[in-house]
């Protein structure tokens, strides 16, 4: 239903792919136009596409590999060209399509001497590689290659922890992010009140840019939702907070006790009693200027009193109870 009330009021807005093309297998483009705007509408909609497009998208990468043969990271193994280091470092630039949730295991298990590239690593069937050709390593001697991974979902940017080796198995960065790039420019027409809004989409192949702003436009929908679904029993919130019971210490109850004190409270003005801005000017337009113009109010006379609610009544009582 929300959805549908979102749709009835941007009726008018056209948008359409102007420019879409694949420079490789790891690199798609998309320009987008979006029309007609109000003046310094397409401004809000290009800064909130660009970072829901880099910030909300999900995407899947390599997060971690282990083999027993491997000492440390930046150590080499005979029979391969490649240390263990660039061998990680080529594992991290593989690129995953998937509808995989949290964290699953893959595997590479080869027998040299061959090139060792993307194709070869035994993958669920929930998960695909964009570009089979990526290379891993380079086998020179007739060895093993055994090398188990583990494949994560996320967003973002995730930066390996120092010494964070768990039996043998070692962390890589990873850049879930799938878009690699967002540009977003604004043209006026017309009368010079309206504006056209370009958007710019550079993916790594794991969606095409037009999947990558439905994804992005559906995640920023997502978190704005929850500020259309306020309860009726929400928007009564300050109806509500009126018949809130006060502390059991009284208006009434404070000036006796201040009587009992010797106070003059007409020598007492408002502005001596450390009221927020905001609370001493509503007291100032109706008319209260010293503490017994204050006492002599009811907490209900005070409640009528504009822009005014219990927590204002509440602060008035813990100020006095502060000073007296």
């Amino acid at each position: 239903m929300v959805r549908e009330k979102i749709r009835v009021s941007t009726r008018t807005l056209q948008w359409k792919c102007v420019e879409s093309r694949t420079d490789s297998k790891c690199l798609y483009y998309g320009r987008f136009i979006l029309s007609p705007l109000l003046k310094g509408q397409a401004d809000t909609i290009g800064i909130a596409m660009r970072r829901a497009l880099l910030g909300e998208m999900e995407g899947t990468c390599i997060t971690r590999a282990k083999s027993e043969k491997i000492p440390h990271e930046y150590s080499t193994i005979v029979g391969i060209q490649e240390s263990v280091h660039d061998i990680l470092m080529n594992l991290k630039e593989i690129i995953l399509r998937s509808n995989l949730y949290g964290t699953c295991e893959a595997s590479i298990c080869i027998r040299g001497p061959r090139c060792v590239t993307a194709q070869d690593i035994i993958l669920p069937p929930y998960v695909e590689i964009v570009d089979n050709t990526q290379h891993i390593a380079s086998l020179t001697e007739p060895i093993d290659l055994c090398i188990g991974l583990q494949l994560e979902r996320n967003r973002g940017y995730h930066i390996k922890v120092p010494n964070n080796f768990q039996d043998g198995s070692y962390p890589i960065d990873a850049l879930f992010m799938p878009v690699r790039n967002v540009n977003h420019s604004i043209h006026s027409y017309g009368n010079e009140k309206q504006e056209l809004l370009f958007l710019e989409i550079w993916t790594n192949g794991s969606l095409t840019p037009k999947e990558a702003l439905y994804e992005a436009s559906r995640n920023l929908i997502d978190l704005l939702i929850p500020f259309l679904h306020a309860e009726e029993e929400n928007l009564h919130l300050a109806d509500n907070e009126q018949k809130v019971s006060l502390p059991l210490l009284t208006f009434h109850d404070r000036l006796t006790q201040l009587k009992k004190k010797n106070i003059v409270l007409k020598s007492i003005f408002i502005d001596q009693l450390e009221f927020s801005p905001r609370i001493y000017n509503c007291l100032k337009k109706s008319n209260i200027h010293t503490l017994a113009d204050l006492l002599n109010n009811s907490h209900e006379d005070l409640i009528k009193i504009e822009h005014f609610d219990i927590d204002d009544v509440k602060k008035i009582l813990d100020t006095l109870e502060k000073h007296f």
